[in-house]
């Protein structure tokens, strides 16, 4: 079997899209690649880089595609997915999300598998994981 070449991007909702927006950059250091601005101060469209890695979010919506994601607030808190996010210097990263007043779920540690990293919520309740661990190296 041949190696396909492939990219997956997660998607994000967010009842604040604006906010989320502003607060991934500044907490985690994603980087605004594309906003698409929607009425009454939504979002239609998001691109965040990270590195070579990006994310795309929109404010909540009712469109065919909006109305199959729900954000953890509108289901209680519950979550059924959660993006990990590779970082160089996981350490500096995590104490960049402490200065920020990330909620850190998992504090950092070093993993039995190998490599270092830790787990925390953002402002709307989705869980995210930082980690030097890379698979692929």
């Amino acid at each position: 079997m041949t190696a396909k070449k492939a990219s997956i991007i997660p998607v994000i909702h967010y009842k604040n899209a604006k906010a989320a927006i502003e607060w991934i950059c500044e907490s985690f250091g994603f980087e605004k690649h594309l906003i698409v601005s929607g009425e009454d101060n939504t979002i239609v469209h998001a691109q965040l880089t990270y590195g070579n890695s990006m994310i795309m979010l929109s404010s909540e919506n009712n469109n065919e595609y909006g109305k199959l994601i729900n954000t953890p607030n509108s289901m209680s808190g519950i979550n059924t997915q959660a993006p990990y996010i590779v970082v160089e210097k996981v350490d500096e990263h995590y104490k960049n999300a402490i200065a920020k007043g990330v909620k850190i779920l998992i504090e950092i540690k070093d993993e039995a598998y190998g490599g270092r990293g830790y787990t925390c919520m953002d402002i709307e309740g989705h869980i995210w994981s930082f980690g030097s661990y890379n698979p692929w190296s």
